[in-house]
């Protein structure tokens, strides 16, 4: 299949970026990310400079692969990330955009490369839980329930990917610290933090997110599928600090 890509390009954050457009064929089989990398060697054969994108495991765990297709992070199907998605799925799309996260706060490195250290500083926000666990309990010392200890794998499931950000009007990053929080603090352990919502969105504007108007854009294209819900535990601890 014959594929017309508009490729972003922007040597750093100094320079002007445009798009580059290039034609490529490949099989219905190859991976969006095989795409790229069969597009560099192309490049690459005739003296070009090759086009710099960020992947790690192309397994849809690390969220690394951050680049919007067509308007949409991570590209068109939900539940996913860009590394797992094929060519088979654009079928219908045989011209494609593709481009980086677009956010304040996520400041361009390179061409689809942006810097997500914004989040870690979030995450570092929060501190620790300051309470004396000793050595490693039994694991059913304190009895969780089922409904309970699910909820708080749903929200550990975020990868932190940035998605929910590159989506918002905003820019928020509302749905990424509602999932931090509510990961701890739906179970009994993390209960004894009062102020971890307070200190994490703290953090959030400080590193410069938007606000959330509740678009509800960042649940649709969070590939692991994290729930607005997630804010609403949020925001119950937040008042209650």
């Amino acid at each position: 299949m014959i594929y017309t890509l508009h490729i972003w390009r922007q040597k750093n954050a100094a320079s002007e970026g445009y798009f580059e457009k290039h034609g490529i064929d490949v099989s219905d089989d190859t991976s969006f990310l095989e795409m790229l990398d069969a597009l560099n060697e192309q490049l690459i054969e005739q003296g070009k400079e090759a086009i710099a994108f960020d992947f790690d495991c192309r397994e849809g765990i690390c969220g690394s692969c951050n680049l919007v297709i067509n308007g949409t992070p991570h590209g068109k199907h939900r539940a996913t990330t860009t590394c797992q998605q094929y060519m088979r799925d654009y079928a219908d799309e045989k011209e494609l955009w593709i481009e980086p996260w677009r956010a304040t706060a996520f400041p361009l490195i390179q061409e689809m490369i942006v810097d997500r250290t914004s989040f870690e500083k979030i995450i570092q926000a929060g501190g620790y839980i300051e309470i004396r666990t000793g050595s490693a309990g039994e694991a059913n010392t304190i009895p969780i329930e089922k409904q309970v200890a699910d909820a708080a794998f749903d929200s550990a499931t975020c990868i932190g990917c940035g998605a929910c950000v590159a989506v918002c009007p905003n820019a928020s990053a509302t749905l990424f610290v509602a999932a931090k929080v509510s990961h701890l603090s739906t179970l009994p352990q993390g209960k004894i933090d009062k102020d971890r919502a307070k200190k994490l969105l703290t953090a959030m504007e400080e590193q410069g997110f938007g606000a959330c108007s509740n678009y509800r854009e960042c649940e649709r294209v969070c590939p692991k599928e994290i729930s607005v819900s997630t804010i609403t535990i949020m925001n119950k601890l937040l008042y209650q600090s």
